[in-house]
């Protein structure tokens, strides 16, 4: 899954990127409000972590200015203000869930989670990703091809992830380094061509129908066309 992390203290940030980066999501971060109003009304995200009080604007502001113009993104409210009235006006404002600080990352994991089978049973958006027989499913983290599981390492999972919202479209090594591995330059690594190795063999070995294609001088396309 895709998620967005709002919090400007860099030590609370980093406790949650850590941890989700650890379950395979992918992350973006901003440290004030008005970026990740930047982010959130120009990318697309499964859920946002949103801290309350932030530099720049604050969450609230931010939550009223995403529901105004119609984005219903699972938003998970973070604040050190937990009496009933903040916690009501948080709600109020858009929030679908609020978690006071501190907190543990294992609530933080289970509160997202939830947010996320609630928008998946009211028909907001599908959490399983299709490309012909190939499936992944965002919410029980499980791939199967021809209904076969396929087992993933969760880095190789953000990478099917990746490239499966990316299908039939060429996705370039810089695109996969900044989406995969928060890699914002070319480090002169191979890790890119060790992962889509192994990825190759997990989803295409068997198959007489590949689906995972390099494309010599672009990068990688996932999809039925040779």
């Amino acid at each position: 899954m895709r998620i967005l992390i709002v919090e400007d203290d860099p030590h609370t940030a980093s406790f949650i990127v850590k941890g989700l980066s650890e379950d395979g999501h992918t992350i973006d971060q901003a440290d004030n409000g008005r970026d990740g109003l930047f982010l959130a009304t120009t990318e697309s995200y499964d859920a946002i972590v949103l801290d309350r009080m932030l530099p720049a604007l604050d969450g609230l502001t931010v939550l009223r200015t995403l529901r105004g113009a119609g984005n219903t993104t699972p938003v998970l409210v973070l604040t050190a203000l937990g009496d009933v009235d903040h916690r009501v006006e948080g709600l109020r404002a858009g929030a679908d869930d609020y978690l006071v600080k501190p907190f543990a990352y294992a609530e933080l994991s289970a509160r997202l989670d939830s947010l996320l089978r609630r928008r998946q049973s009211s028909g907001a958006e599908t959490t399983e990703l299709r490309v012909g027989d190939l499936e992944l499913n965002l919410l029980t983290r499980e791939a199967r091809r021809a209904g076969k599981t396929i087992e993933l390492q969760p880095r190789e999972f953000r990478l099917l992830e990746y490239l499966m919202r990316q299908a039939e479209r060429v996705v370039t090594r810089t695109m996969l380094l900044e989406a995969v591995w928060d890699y914002h330059f070319d480090p002169q690594t191979n890790v890119i061509d060790v992962h889509i190795s192994r990825l190759r063999q997990k989803i295409d070995r068997g198959h007489t129908r590949p689906l995972l294609h390099t494309v010599r001088g672009a990068g990688y396309r996932l999809g039925l066309r040779e």
